[in-house]
């Protein structure tokens, strides 16, 4: 009636029951994950594994004119391109250079394999 007081009807709470699939929290879970933000980094010069395949090629021919030990070239290579690809060209570079600095490869040699990282790379 327009005079009158509505009644509501009492609001009972669920309790949730701890063995329902459905109850909504786990036991033990994190309720608020801290939002991770992305940083932004400076872009590097990288390998560019797209074009991975000429790249060993090259290095390839210019480690089998050069003195070094067969096995040795196979271990140095990987690491170049790992650390290329992973990490930055200038860190693989640093890595020639120690090899260079110990007497397995030459000027000429070190030249080449840096030509090359710098022609197989890109900025990412």
């Amino acid at each position: 009636m327009p005079g009158e007081a509505k009644k509501s009807k009492p609001v009972q709470k669920a309790i949730p029951q701890n063995n329902s699939p459905y109850s909504g929290d786990k036991p033990g879970g994190k309720k608020n994950k801290p939002v991770r933000t992305k940083e932004s980094t400076k872009k590097q010069s990288m390998l560019n594994t797209h074009k991975l395949s000429p790249f060993k090629y090259d290095m390839n021919e210019i480690l089998s004119a050069s003195r070094m030990d067969p096995a040795k070239a196979s271990s140095f290579l990987a690491t170049v391109i790992a650390k290329a690809s992973r990490i930055s060209t200038k860190a693989a570079k640093e890595f020639v250079k120690t090899f260079l600095d110990s007497g397995d490869l030459t000027k000429d040699e070190y030249d080449k394999i840096c030509k090359l990282l710098d022609k197989y790379s890109k900025f990412r």
